[in-house]
């Protein structure tokens, strides 16, 4: 079957593209295999076209007037936006926390620091997290500034995302590496972060 005659996109297909026979607008732009413009005609006269090339007729921009469609390798496009998609997806950002006291001692600082540095290289956040109890609760701004002091520790290799701020029982902050976020957010709300430390008891 010549590539002009191809119908994919088939019930259970994620395809999202119309191509060949699934154009049936009246008129459409046609760009050429080396991107060059060839004007506007029929699907008819662009698949005839592109079946010359041996290639697909593929609608890019049907929201344009008329619509565009571009001569190219359905099958080639389609595996590269399958790679560029699972690039994104491997390459998440993670989010990591970092869970302390207000009094947690100086050498189990050093030691959580240092492996949440090792997370903020590879691109990864790190939520700081000091969580309050008792009447460490009414002392809300000392601990505030006992964070902005933590913060700076990381001021070589990392930038603030999030602010210090108070949430209920416990003072919060984010930070990432410097330069911005390395890949996209994960989208799933059920991840549940690493965690860093071991102070995980509740009031």
């Amino acid at each position: 079957m010549r590539r002009g005659q191809q119908r994919p996109g088939a019930p259970g297909d994620d395809n999202q593209y119309r191509i060949n026979n699934q154009i049936r607008i009246s008129k459409i732009l046609v760009i050429g295999p080396d991107n060059e413009k060839l004007g506007i005609m029929t699907p008819e006269e662009g698949r005839s076209i592109a079946a010359e090339h041996d290639l697909d007729l593929v609608e890019v921009a049907p929201n344009a007037n008329p619509p565009v469609c571009r001569i190219m390798d359905y099958g080639k496009f389609r595996y590269e936006q399958a790679k560029k998609a699972q690039s994104s997806k491997s390459a998440r950002i993670e989010l990591k926390e970092l869970r302390i006291r207000p009094k947690t001692d100086d050498n189990d600082l050093e030691t959580m620091i240092r492996k949440a540095k090792t997370f903020l290289a590879k691109g990864n956040r790190v939520k700081i997290v000091m969580r309050l109890r008792g009447r460490e609760q009414s002392h809300g701004e000392m601990w505030v500034d006992k964070m902005v002091e933590i913060i700076d520790k990381f001021k070589d290799c990392a930038q603030i995302a999030q602010p210090a701020r108070a949430e209920g029982k416990m003072i919060s902050a984010v930070l990432e590496r410097i330069g911005g976020a390395v890949a996209t957010t994960p989208s799933s709300t059920n991840d549940e972060p690493e965690v860093i430390g071991d102070d995980d008891d509740e009031d």
